[in-house]
């Protein structure tokens, strides 16, 4: 069964070039983590996230001030869309929109007044930008977290909604939502919530997830249930991390659930045994990062590093491009046929040689 035929129906909305929505990919976003003043820095992170395959960059916007380097970005012909990430000040918000960002980031609850949720939404509507509504257990209005008594879910999910319905008030719907936790059950049904009651693109991510294996695994967890349930549209792997792993890890969870919109390199190796005749832990290692570093790990191709000859040749088979370890050598397989023998010294190298012909 394909993917978009158990996918959640929800609404087109435009970010930039990028559709959200309907039957568009699922597209994964990052946010940078330098000072937004520092325009070169910005910059030079935007253009690296989007090399790694980042497809919407969010980016904070602290002051007025901050503005600026959205514009002088944008001047520079980056194609990735950008996301102005806004609290509480709604005059950044409308100064944002004035310099053709595409997309605010805003919590309606900490802007302000009526009036000054409606100045952010027409200047909104007036350049065709549209609005994504952030709620997480941190930006809870008092009266729900008192009906509630905690962050639960069900409280995430009626603020979200609520937030929502501020900015249908003045006739807007170019709206996607993104509802947060740390805690990944919570995480998990407060969107299973927001997927039955509403048509808008939902954004996933389990916030403040942390570093290394726990986060992924967190984030893993979260996100990748919701998404083989057919809920969600974009998604971040939020990590105390340089960003650029947050899209390495986003797409490999596409990639693992065979997600046919995201193209990656899909990898397959053994867990190795007492049969297991190469060094296949700190091969693997080398050649992932190797891959990593020259783009091939974007490549839409199956690649198999087996240890020995029991499963080895059979996976390799399978595989686009393979190996399966001997005493000292490897078996090099390609589209199902044995090419040569390597000697292990070289299987990476000639592993990294062989795909980029592929």
């Amino acid at each position: 069964m394909k993917y978009n035929d158990y996918r959640r129906f929800s609404r087109e909305v435009s970010v930039g070039s990028v559709k959200i929505g309907g039957k568009s990919p699922i597209f994964v976003q990052s946010m940078t983590n330098t000072d937004t003043h520092d325009v070169e820095a910005t910059y030079r992170q935007v253009l690296a996230l989007s090399e790694a395959g980042c497809d919407i960059v969010r980016i904070t916007a602290p002051d007025i001030e901050s503005v600026d380097t959205f514009a002088q970005i944008k001047s520079r012909g980056v194609n990735t869309p950008l996301v102005a990430d806004i609290h509480f000040n709604y005059k950044i918000a409308v100064a944002a929109a004035n310099v053709g960002v595409d997309k605010i980031r805003i919590n309606p609850g900490n802007i302000g007044s009526r009036d000054k949720v409606r100045e952010v939404v027409l200047a909104c509507r007036e350049r065709g930008i549209p609005i994504r509504i952030g709620v997480n257990s941190g930006s809870l209005e008092e009266s729900i977290l008192k009906k509630y008594g905690a962050p639960t879910a069900e409280a995430l999910a009626e603020s979200a909604i609520y937030h929502a319905s501020l900015l249908e008030e003045f006739d807007f719907r170019d709206i996607l939502i993104s509802v947060k936790s740390s805690d990944v059950q919570t995480m998990i049904r407060a969107n299973r919530i927001l997927a039955e009651k509403n048509d808008y693109p939902l954004h996933l991510g389990v916030t403040e997830a942390g570093a290394g294996e726990r986060a992924i695994v967190k984030s893993s967890i979260g996100v990748g249930t919701l998404l083989s349930e057919g809920i969600g549209d974009t998604v971040r792997v939020s990590l105390t991390d340089n960003p650029l792993e947050e899209v390495f890890a986003a797409r490999r969870i596409l990639d693992a659930l065979s997600i046919s919109e995201c193209a990656g390199m899909d990898i397959i190796s053994c867990p190795t045994c007492g049969r297991t005749k190469i060094d296949l832990i700190p091969l693997l290692r080398e050649f992932e990062q190797r891959a990593r570093i020259e783009g091939l790990d974007r490549k839409n191709i199956k690649v198999a590093l087996m240890g020995c000859a029991v499963n080895g040749p059979g996976e390799a088979r399978e595989a686009d491009i393979g190996i399966a370890g001997g005493v000292g050598e490897a078996l090099l397989f390609k589209k199902g046929e044995i090419v040569r023998k390597i000697d292990e010294k070289n299987i990476v190298d000639e592993l990294i040689k062989e795909i980029k012909l592929l």
